[in-house]
Order: C-alpha cells, then sequence, then structure tokens
C-alpha cells in the first residue's frame, strides 16, 4: 500500500519567490518534527522537536576533484514536497510489516538535486548527482555537520580499536561509554550510531543508511557541541597480511574518498530522534532508508540458530575420538543439532587451508559432513576469511553451493572504505545467485543491505559475548547498551548461548571453557531482546545436553517475528521487548549488574487469558549465576506485571493464548476440587454471560454448561 502526493505547487504560495528563497520547511505526518533548510552560500539544515531545537544548523556539502561542489553557492532552480504513507513487506525482520510514512523535501539544483525527509521520528538527508559527464568522478570530501542546539550533552559512543597511523582500519568492536561531548576526543573517531542525551531528555542517534559505493561514515568532534561526518579515504594499495594471512591490509591511501560515477544517489545521514530511551528498541530507519529488496525468489532465505564450535574451543567429551577440527567432532555437532531442531551447524575456521578456501584440511571430509546433516534435517555454513573468498568467489559459491552448503560466514573485513563496501554488496549479490546465506561477522555495521539482499542475514559490527573468552569488559552493561545503538543499525551477531555464568566475583576469563557475565536468565532473554535472524547458540552440545532444560526452551525460540514492541529500558540500565511471531508473544528483559524490579505493561496481548511460560533469575541468582526457574502464570491482556531481575540478570517469557475449551476443562476441575470457589482465574467481568455466579469473564462470550 503506498500513497505520494506532491504538493510542490502548493508550496508556491508560501514560497513565491521559489528560486530566491532562503528557507525551505518540511514537517514530519505528525508535527512534531520540523527541518529547516537555509540555503545561502552555503546550504545548512536545522531540526525542532516540539518546537525545540534539537539540530542548531548544521553546515553539508560535497566536493569532487574534478571542481565540482555540491552544497556551496548553490542555485536553487525548484523544489517540491512529497507525502509518502506507504507499508513495507519486510523479508527476514523483527516484524511482517514496517509504516513508511514521512515527508520528503526535494531541492533541484544545476547538476544535483538534495532531499530530505521528514518522519515522526526522526531525519534523513542524501545528495543526488547528475553531473553531464560519462566519465568517473572522485569524491574529494564530505562535510556532515551534526551541530546539537544548547549545552551540556551527554554522548554514548564507541571509539575505534586502531593504530594511530590508519585509524580507519579496524574491528568496530569496542564497549559504549557515556561521556560529556565535551570530553569526546577529537582525534579517534567514533562509530556509528553514535547516542547524544539532550539536556531535555531527548535522545538524539546519527548513522548511515544505503551505504552503496561509498565509504560508511564514523563521526568525530570537531566543536564542544558538534560531531562531523569522517570518512576513510580510497584505498590506493593493499596487500595481503593480517590475521593467518587472511586480510588485505591498507598500505597507501589516497587524499580523496571514492572513486565512482557521476550520476547517482548517495547514502543517507540519519538523525533518530526519541522522547523516551524505549522508543529507540524498536526503530526502522535505516531499514527504511534502505534500497528495496532486489532478489525476486526469497523462499529459500531460511533464518534460524546456529551451533557453533569456536565458543567452546570445539571442547566436547565422552567421546571416543579427539575432539577438534575434524569430522567426527562435526558430526557430533551435527546430532546436538539434530536432536533439538536447529537448524544449522558451523564450521568455524580452520576447516580450510588458511589462504585457500577450495581445500579442506585433511581432517575434514566436507562431502561427508554435509550429507550427514542433510540425513539429520540440518544445514552446514562455512567461515571464510574475506579475501580469500574475494579472491574466488564465483569459483567458490557456485562449488559449495553445489556441494550443499547452505551459506558462509565471513569474517575479517576489518575496514568500510569503498572496496569493503564494494566487496559486501557484490557479495551479496552473488550469493543471492547461489541461494546462499551470508553472515557478515567481522565487518562494519548494518546500513539496510539487509533489505536489498536479506540473504545477508546477520552482521557483527558489536563487541559480543566472545570477548568474555579473554578481557574483562563489563558486558552486563554492554548488553544493556547495544539495544539502543548498534541494534538501530541492525541485527547484531553477538553469539549468546552460555551455559556457564558467572556473577561479578567469579567471573574469569578462561579461552576454552569460557563463561558468561550475568545470569543463565539473562543469557537466555538475550535471544529476544537482540535482533538475529541467524543467531548462535554458542555453548558446547555437551553443557547443553547438561541443561536440557534450558536448551529445550531456547530452541523454541523464534528468530524473526511478526510484529514488535518496546516495553521499557534505560540506556546502560535495562532494556525489555516483546515480539510476536504466529499467535504466541516472547518478551525478554536484561539488566547491568544492578538489581532490578521493573513493571511491564501487557496491553499489547488481545483481550483475553494467556499463559507465559517465564524463565527468570533463580532466588540465588545473585551467588550463582546458574540459578533460575521456569514456572507457568496466567497474564490478562492490559495489565502489568512486576519483573525482578538480579545483578547481571534476565526475564523471558513465551506467552500463548489459553485454548477456550482447555481454559473450561481447568475450571471444571477447580470447581470439582474446590466446590464451586474459583480463585486462582478471577478478573473483572466483562460481558453479561458468566459461566459462575461469581461473575467472572476469561475474555471469551461464555457458554454454560
Amino acid at each position: 500500500m503506498k500513497k505520494v502526493l506532491s504538493i510542490g505547487l502548493a508550496m508556491l504560495a508560501f514560497f513565491p519567490m521559489c528560486v530566491g528563497a532562503k528557507e525551505l520547511f518540511v514537517d514530519s505526518p505528525n508535527g512534531k518534527i520540523s527541518v529547516t533548510v537555509s540555503i545561502d552560500s552555503v546550504i545548512a539544515w536545522s531540526a525542532c522537536f516540539a518546537d525545540t531545537e534539537i539540530i542548531a544548523p548544521s553546515e553539508i556539502s560535497m566536493t569532487f576533484r574534478n571542481g565540482e561542489a555540491i552544497g556551496r553557492n548553490p542555485r536553487l532552480k525548484k523544489f517540491s514536497v512529497e507525502k509518502v504513507d506507504e507499508i513495507i513487506d519486510a523479508v527476514i525482520y523483527k516484524k511482517r510489516e514496517v509504516i513508511d510514512r514521512y515527508n520528503e523535501l526535494k531541492m533541484q539544483f544545476r547538476n544535483y538535486n538534495l532531499y530530505f525527509r521528514a518522519y515522526d521520528d526522526g531525519v534523513a538527508y542524501r545528495w543526488e548527482t547528475n553531473f553531464k559527464s560519462k566519465e568517473p568522478v572522485a569524491v574529494q570530501s564530505e562535510k556532515a555537520e551534526f551541530c546539537f542546539a544548547g549545552e551540556d550533552h551527554d554522548v554514548t559512543v564507541g571509539y575505534v580499536r586502531a593504530n594511530e597511523k590508519d585509524v580507519y582500519s579496524q574491528s568496530f568492536e569496542n564497549e559504549y561509554r557515556t561521556i560529556n561531548l565535551k570530553g569526546m576526543s577529537d582525534f579517534w573517531p567514533a562509530f556509528a550510531p553514535i547516542l547524544v542525551g539532550m539536556p531535555n531528555g531527548i535522545k538524539v542517534a546519527i548513522t548511515d543508511a544505503d551505504l552503496i559505493d561509498y565509504p560508511g561514515m564514523f563521526l568525530k568532534k570537531t566543536g564542544d557541541t558538534r560531531l562531523t561526518g569522517d570518512f576513510a579515504p580510497f584505498v590506493k594499495k593493499e596487500v595481503q597480511g593480517g590475521h593467518n594471512n587472511l586480510q588485505a591490509l591498507v598500505e597507501e591511501r589516497a587524499d580523496y574518498l571514492a572513486e565512482t560515477t557521476g550520476k547517482r544517489f548517495y547514502p543517507w545521514r540519519a538523525v533518530i530522534i526519541a522522547e523516551e530511551d524505549k522508543d529507540l528498541l524498536n526503530s526502522d530507519m535505516v531499514y527504511k532508508l534502505a534500497t528495496p529488496c532486489q532478489v525476486d525468489d526469497v523462499s529459500w532465505i531460511k533464518p534460524g540458530k546456529l551451533a557453533w564450535d569456536y565458543w567452546c574451543a570445539w571442547n566436547i567429551y565422552g567421546v571416543d575420538f579427539r575432539a577438534g577440527v575434524n569430522t567426527e567432532t562435526y558430526k557430533y555437532f551435527i546430532d546436538f543439532a539434530s536432536e533439538n531442531k536447529i537448524e544449522y551447524v558451523l564450521l568455524d575456521e580452520g576447516w580450510a587451508m588458511s589462504t585457500d578456501i577450495m581445500t579442506p584440511v585433511e581432517d575434514i571430509d566436507l562431502p561427508e559432513i554435509i550429507e550427514y546433516a542433510k540425513r539429520k534435517n540440518v544445514s552446514i555454513l562455512l567461515w571464510a576469511g574475506w579475501l580469500p573468498l574475494d579472491q574466488k568467489m564465483d569459483e567458490a559459491l557456485k562449488h559449495y553451493s553445489d556441494l550443499g552448503v547452505k551459506g558462509f560466514k565471513v569474517d575479517f573485513m576489518d575496514r568500510d572504505d569503498q572496496r569493503v563496501v564494494n566487496f559486501c554488496t557484490r557479495l551479496a549479490k552473488k550469493a543471492a545467485e547461489y541461494h546462499l546465506l551470508i553472515d557478515l561477522h567481522g565487518c562494519y555495521k548494518p546500513t539496510g543491505l539487509q533489505r536489498t539482499y536479506p540473504n545477508v542475514i546477520n552482521f557483527e559490527g558489536v563487541y559480543g559475548l566472545e570477548y568474555l573468552k579473554g578481557d574483562y569488559p563489563d558486558m552486563p552493561r554492554n548488553d544493556v547498551t547495544i539495544p539502543y545503538l548498534r541494534m538501530l543499525a541492525g541485527p547484531v551477531d553477538y553469539t549468546p548461548g552460555a551455559m556457564v555464568n558467572a556473577n561479578r566475583e567469579s567471573y574469569k576469563g578462561i579461552w576454552g571453557t569460557p563463561m558468561s557475565q550475568g545470569t543463565r536468565a539473562h543469557q537466555v532473554a538475550l535471544y529476544v531482546v537482540f535482533e538475529a535472524p541467524l543467531v548462535m547458540m554458542a555453548d558446547s552440545p555437551n553443557n547443553y545436553r547438561k541443561e536440557q532444560e534450558t536448551t529445550d526452551y531456547i530452541a523454541q525460540l523464534p528468530t524473526v517475528f511478526d510484529e514488535t514492541v518496546s516495553l521499557a529500558g534505560k540506556v546502560g540500565e535495562y532494556a525489555a521487548v516483546a515480539r510476536r511471531k504466529g499467535d504466541k508473544w516472547y518478551v525478554g528483559a536484561i539488566t547491568n549488574w544492578d538489581k532490578r524490579e521493573i513493571s511491564l505493561d501487557f496491553s499489547f496481548l488481545s483481550q483475553g487469558l494467556w499463559k507465559a511460560e517465564i524463565f527468570k533469575d533463580g532466588i540465588n541468582a545473585d551467588r550463582n549465576g546458574n540459578d533460575y526457574k521456569i514456572e507457568e502464570q496466567n497474564i490478562v491482556s492490559g495489565k502489568k506485571l512486576k519483573v525482578t531481575m538480579a545483578p547481571g540478570g534476565g526475564w523471558s517469557a513465551i506467552i500463548s493464548r489459553i485454548n477456550f475449551n482447555y481454559l473450561i476443562l481447568i475450571l471444571k476441575n477447580k470447581i470439582y476440587h474446590e466446590k464451586g470457589k474459583i480463585t486462582d482465574f478471577v478478573i473483572e467481568s466483562c460481558c453479561d454471560e458468566c459461566i459462575c455466579d461469581r461473575r467472572v469473564c476469561y475474555g471469551f462470550r461464555s457458554r454454560k454448561w
């Protein structure tokens, strides 16, 4: 469903001197957000939320090596405003339908256009060039300012972890810190999204979207209240090296950003605005701004869970073979996956010769593994270093697709310059031709590629669970920050599922037998809170079999959903979301190292009585993170439920509607055993016909019996 209304002509009434106009305006559909574009010797924009300035005048422009400069000394030819109201049929996402409603201001200049979109939850702009020459152009620089109104802004930021000589070659993985904007580094770039807290409590997140044939955007402090886009320069020379010789290391960069065509759209610069922290938990901004799906047939794209070998270091026991990267070990993983209806098993790094993706190591019989998995109704994914895959992309994708492999986890890109961005796009397109899934693991944050090519099913670019194999971060705080920042960009390959769970005092980083920080319930809740269409079950099959009750609970959790509702949260403290798949709801809540009681509003449930299977912290979870409890509880739509979480804890629920006949049976038994006294199910009456003389209603039009 799409409705587009052009109102450019109507705007002339407000701007009778169209060409000479100095200021143009566009408001969000609900009228809360207003954008002003000032056109003088430069182009600057500002934005208000509820009549309060959020973004102060911020200059934007692009400069090209051929002398073209867009946004400087602009000559406006004409403009128009379009009102768009459509529903996106989402593929492999946290909801089935995405409402895409905005007003768009289009400004046409001599050989370029500028677009501003005002959404109810933010603002985005992008450039379009229409250079007449068919020759390639080089983008010298781009100015993308974000000046924040007022003073005293806090900022939640993750910095690059890189060599000073090349700050743009790095992993996009670091802890988030909340500091004053004035205290940000003016040397080290921060990776997007970045979150700014305004003095009035409004949260503003900045990121880029629809990144194609162009470097990604970092952010750097350029003033006490100003951030500016920062971009990795074009790579002139690279050599093979790095981790196991699997990477392309930059030896020389150019003094410009990109080589591209003169007629094209450039990435969106997006500003997400939230009145409450919890609003950030359900943002669709990046997805909405991305190029629509380019894959005609998506029926073969299967989300699901994945048994993983790396977290446990292939450390299985109770077998009569030497565990490791070998056929017998992977058959063991396949057996475990099959028993628990886990869709995939991954062969991580080590299955192939380091720099030759076409040659498995001696101890791996890949055809045998694939055939064994097929008989067990399990699919195989393979790990690949990005450079060896890039060197033989067509050959490798065809060969392994023909062999029966269902996809690749691709690793160690560690850059987002134009070269790597183009690799990711090209890989996505080519893999789709062979019906292969792609997990872009050692990669920059998502920018919408997951909508354009839904076979790109997950992304890393996050400080994930694997860091607990060695480092000592504050992971519970990290976990309750990721949903408000990194997940704004898209799904996250965090790799949850640790079955050895430690409190703050007992945690120790051990490579071969790792443990999580926080409780078992926290790990389980991550499967709901984190958006991840392809999600790891990170621990050893032995540990999952020892903890079968937990494994059974995780195994029934979907990885894509029909609906998502943000329930409660505060950045760095806690987060709670509800997601629906079919006729069931799945709720997850997590906290930092603070014990916490929160109230969850279940008004998202349709009318009636529901049964919740709850996985929560045990009474001693503050002393032993492995302590948990599973219980059932009836929940009524519209009611609130108090939820208590231990330090580093969590809470989750699988909620299903109570069948009417089942309810009658329960009540009959209750009446029989308690002589007509009904106590556990009594709620307010909402209909005339009741099934007992206490005039109770159970959300159904009941009949007498």
